[in-house]
């Protein structure tokens, strides 16, 4: 069985229509139920509790007893939610289930549970402090219960906050003074606020919105909840974030571009064990009697590839680099526009390296070019590390220099002991217009996983030795998307006029003649822009200008031509272009030209995926 279990203010919930042939007999149809100052308990019945239904149900109910008097709640809804698990058990296994944890409950707490088999409409608000959500498997065995004593009674993880400088602030998240009143960027206060479960009330973030305005991105209703479908302009932004990734890690690394499937087999020893750690993320098929699933990120096929490889200590370090589409089965509530996809874009690279020190000056060399990548992208972001405490306290001064290149402090989470394969990994996290925070470029400096793969080269004296891995991600190229559109939301609400960073900016230049005698010359002045590697169109529409001018801007055009006569006749001609957030400028084409690649800089600039005359652009949205 799974829970999620949230500490609520109220729940209110109404049965709409049944969801299956059968449902549970109910009289309240329609009927709004409220239950206040509660903890939620969301319950998926799994395939393996139909064995033990009983001692699921017990082990169930102590566990939400359990977790109920920690939040001295004395009311316990229990809500049947089929979206917290991909095996879900017969629907009469899962009903007397549900019943005998009911029954369970009450006598200790006053129980409630939401009728089952039925479509409902909910609205929940959860209290945000940091016991207010919580996750919990159940089975028939008490090694669960086990299990979360031993991680309650485990040491916890201490934050701090790292500066450029050396300074080490403590950070007490009981304490919102220790870290409120801190010097440092709003993206980090925001973060250490959202780490310390400071939660506040949160609309949709604006790119949800943005995205389709644009004509950028939009859901594709004939998939599955999380995949996307590109426009034209969507997918010229895509295409050149992925252009921008393999241009960091095969033209500036030298990484070796490799590729291999989405689908694997689950009876190799190796993938199953991979896939276990994701159970509950993972899309599972059965083909030919065979169970298989897509992968949630590039190690499968990479990892058996490299226990492949025949490596010398000479040739390290080793990078390998794949744009790899991956698939992960998030809760369908958790998926939010680009920020959570069930079908994503990574730009994954794989380092392998001779030993700790290697990776070290690895991983720096890669937090470097990662800088600059999360630089170029004109965002506001913050920087955190979660190291072993160990590491941290041996190598300080290597983590100061780290932050010396970003110029930022970071928050630091020092893990007491490793729970993963990683010793240190860091994070850039981009804040959105709503206070949340996505995860953008990562590293992580893996200790365990070659022994575990066996991924092995030869070092000097001919014996077999095991790699240092570092994982790194450029970040999945949607949320980067979600990122820079939520930025232009951020600048939007400060008085800005929102844009996109000008080399991502699917028309450049869009030209606009004062009457159909001039859309020849603009023609013209377009097609020399678009020769020069710049994306340029023309509003041949029989508009008017002042309408033309305004639905550029409304496209975010970063440079707007207007020609008529006197730029047609003066030679060379003058130009008067409109540059978005800075006004109107006198110029000439070299000058255009120059101030096009001083903002696209050695960024990929793409031939535009539109057509030239704006009138033979269908709309797609």
């Amino acid at each position: 069985m799974r829970l999620l279990l949230i500490h609520a203010d109220y729940i209110e919930f109404t049965a709409l229509e049944p969801a299956m042939p059968n449902p549970e007999r109910i009289e309240s149809q329609g009927k709004k139920e409220r239950v206040e100052e509660c903890l939620v308990a969301f319950t998926t019945v799994e395939k393996s509790d139909e064995e033990s239904p009983e001692e699921v149900a017990k082990n169930a109910a102590s566990t939400i007893l359990e977790h109920a008097a920690s939040v001295k709640a004395t009311r316990v809804v229990l809500y049947p939610y089929a979206h917290l698990s991909s095996s879900l058990s017969r629907p009469e296994s899962a009903m007397e289930v549900l019943k005998k944890t009911e029954d369970a409950l009450r006598g200790t707490v006053e129980a409630v549970r939401a009728p089952f088999g039925w479509y409902k409409s909910f609205e929940i608000k959860c209290k945000g402090h940091p016991l207010s959500e919580l996750s919990r498997t159940i089975t028939a065995a008490a090694r669960e219960k086990a299990a979360e004593a031993a991680e309650e009674a485990a040491p916890r993880s201490e934050f701090l906050v790292l500066t450029p400088e050396g300074e080490e602030f403590r950070i007490d998240f009981a304490s919102p003074e220790t870290f409120l009143s801190l010097k440092v960027e709003p993206p980090l206060i925001q973060l250490i606020k959202n780490e310390a479960g400071m939660k506040e009330e949160r609309g949709a973030p604006a790119h949800v919105k943005l995205m389709k305005k644009l004509e950028l991105v939009d859901y594709e209703p004939a998939s599955d909840i999380g995949h996307f479908r590109f426009y034209p302009k969507g997918t010229l932004i895509k295409d050149s974030l992925e252009e921008l990734a393999y241009d960091i890690a095969v033209r500036d690394l030298r990484a070796f571009k490799i590729e291999t499937p989405f689908l694997y087999r689950l009876d190799e020893p190796d993938i199953a064990d991979q896939a276990e750690k994701f159970r509950e993320k993972d899309y599972r098929l059965t083909v030919e009697k065979r169970e298989f699933c897509l992968r949630f990120a590039g190690d499968f096929g990479l990892f058996r590839m490299m226990k492949g490889a025949t490596m010398s200590y000479r040739q390290l370090p080793i990078r390998v680099y794949e744009l790899s589409p991956s698939f992960r089965l998030e809760q369908s509530g958790e998926c939010v526009g680009l920020k959570r996809l069930r079908n994503f874009t990574m730009p994954d690279l794989h380092c392998f390296c001779a030993d700790l020190e290697q990776g070290r000056k690895e991983y720096a060399e890669l937090f470097s070019k990662y800088t600059r990548l999360t630089q170029s992208m004109e965002i506001e972001y913050a920087v955190a590390f979660r190291v072993v405490k160990y590491f941290y306290e041996e190598h300080r001064d290597w983590f100061v220099s780290l932050l010396k290149m970003v110029g930022k402090p970071a928050l630091i989470e020092l893990l007491p002991e490793m729970k993963h394969y990683w010793v240190l990994k860091h994070e850039y996290q981009a804040i959105d217009s709503v206070g949340g925070n996505t995860q953008l470029v990562t590293v992580q400096l893996d200790i365990e996983d070659a022994a575990r793969y066996g991924i092995e080269y030869t070092d000097e004296s001919g014996k077999r030795r095991g790699c240092i891995i570092l994982h790194s991600s450029l970040g999945s190229i949607e949320r980067w998307m979600g990122a820079i559109l939520e930025q232009a939301a951020k600048d939007q609400a400060k008085g800005k006029p929102p844009m996109l960073p000008v080399w991502l900016s699917p028309i450049q230049v869009r030209v606009i003649p004062v009457n159909s005698t001039f859309v020849g010359f603009a023609k013209d002045l377009a097609e020399k822009v678009a020769a020069e590697g710049f994306r340029a169109d023309v509003d041949d529409r029989e508009e008017s200008v002042s309408k033309k001018i305004r639905e550029a801007e409304v496209d975010w055009i970063p440079f707007v031509l207007v020609v008529g006569e006197r730029e047609a006749l003066s030679q060379p001609p003058s130009l008067s272009v409109r540059i978005r957030g800075e006004g109107v400028k006198s110029t000439d084409f070299p000058g255009l030209i120059a101030s096009l690649r001083a903002r696209v800089g050695d960024r990929p600039c793409l031939p535009s995926y539109l057509p030239i005359m704006l009138s033979m652009k269908p709309r797609f949205a």
